[in-house]
């Protein structure tokens, strides 16, 4: 009989995803209890109690913030999300961005609708008043885009298609992002550089400590007049006390944002949106369906792939039996493992063992099925924080 797995599903998460766990071997509801994994959304986590059973938690979407990731760490627990799968709906949606600020939509739109009066009125208004509406094209006017990844790459692109300059920074820049970033971006040194540059400019870095506040009160002060600057990453990422600071003295033309707060979101500066950056169907399928194909491949397999705490582990099964370790980055943790299946006349066909900061994660193929007293010899090695069998591969 095969093997069943128990996912609680904590957000209404696309169809289109979880149609891709079978109903023979998954059970899917928000109702589960004592469950194998967790898919979540939006949904805060850090006050949930998590049960001792949960092997990995799922994010449909980019960010983790909402999930504790440090004490799954330390439960042996990979923490998965669907880096890119809405990229392109946060690309249309700072494209949007920067056309209304550029043409001035919304207190055009607002103007309009004040109006009153019969047709005639109306189109004497309308043509008296346009002219305080008047704006920009996009072509040659630069842009700047904080974080080059997969969105950040994508925004870059488009503008270079629509005959913009663009100004990249991204000390963090990984080999596969600068391949697919576009050759005519050009690197700037430092945030002040592309701050003191660009007509406009867009955030794409995840939020973490070194990143809050990025855009702060400092450097703000050397942005470049009549600026606009582009938040569709994080809420953190940008000081908004400082951008109101620029706002009132007009070195900022319009800030564009996501993430509406009490202190911004009634400025006539502001253009705040409702968090819209991945609210397309199409997103929602793509990230659904990236992060349940990673959860069923760790469940059934041992496969971490997209993991924010875990190191990108994969092996092809070469023998009937898997054991999947996760623990602590010391020495000779191999070597206990290894020790521990030879004692027992066990014979490792293939192994693999990644590392990722304080973590690591090892997979082990043999030919003959482990007893459950090896599974609890190898748990009670020293720094040990997870071990399973897998079930044989159907």
């Amino acid at each position: 009989m095969a093997e069943r797995y128990r996912i609680l599903v904590l957000n209404q998460v696309s169809e289109v995803g979880l149609q891709r766990l079978p109903a023979e071997i998954y059970e899917c509801s928000k109702d589960v209890s004592r469950p194998d994994a967790v898919l979540v959304r939006s949904a805060d986590m850090h006050a949930m109690t998590l049960p001792e059973t949960v092997k990995a938690i799922g994010r449909a979407g980019a960010g983790t913030n909402n999930i504790p990731v440090k004490e799954m760490s330390a439960r042996g627990v990979p923490v998965f999300n669907a880096p890119g799968a809405n990229a392109n709906a946060v690309k249309e949606l700072v494209l949007a961005g920067m056309l209304i600020a550029a043409r001035n939509l919304v207190p055009a739109i607002e103007f309009v609708r004040s109006l009153q009066g019969d047709d005639k009125s109306l189109h004497r208004q309308v043509e008296e008043g346009k002219k305080q509406f008047a704006g920009i094209e996009l072509p040659n006017h630069t842009l700047g885009v904080i974080g080059l990844g997969k969105i950040g790459s994508l925004v870059a692109d488009v503008a270079i298609r629509l005959g913009m300059n663009v100004l990249g920074f991204d000390p963090e820049i990984t080999v596969e992002a600068a391949w697919s970033l576009p050759s005519q971006v050009r690197k700037a040194h430092s945030i002040d550089e592309v701050l003191k540059s660009c007509h406009f400019v867009t955030l794409h870095v995840p939020l973490v400590e070194a990143t809050r506040h990025l855009v702060n009160q400092r450097n703000l002060r050397t942005v470049r007049p009549g600026a606009v600057l582009l938040n569709f990453s994080r809420e953190g990422i940008v000081d908004d006390a400082a951008v109101l600071e620029a706002l009132a003295a007009q070195r900022l033309r319009y800030y564009v944002t996501d993430f509406p707060g009490n202190a911004i979101a009634g400025h006539p500066g502001v253009i705040a949106l409702p968090h819209l950056g991945a609210s397309t169907r199409e997103a929602e399928d793509n990230c659904a369906v990236m992060v349940v194909d990673q959860l069923r491949d760790f469940l059934e397999n041992g496969n971490i792939v997209n993991s924010v705490n875990f190191p990108v582990v994969t092996m092809q099964r070469e023998a009937p039996f898997r054991l999947s370790i996760a623990h602590a980055n010391v020495p000779n943790m191999v070597g206990q493992i290894s020790a521990t299946m030879g004692e027992n006349r066990l014979n490792i066909h293939n192994m693999i063992n990644k590392s990722r900061d304080e973590l690591a994660y090892t997979l082990l193929d043999v030919d003959s099925v482990p007893s459950p007293s090896v599974l609890a010899s190898i748990c009670g090695i020293e720094g040990v924080l997870d071990a399973r069998l897998l079930p044989v591969e159907r």
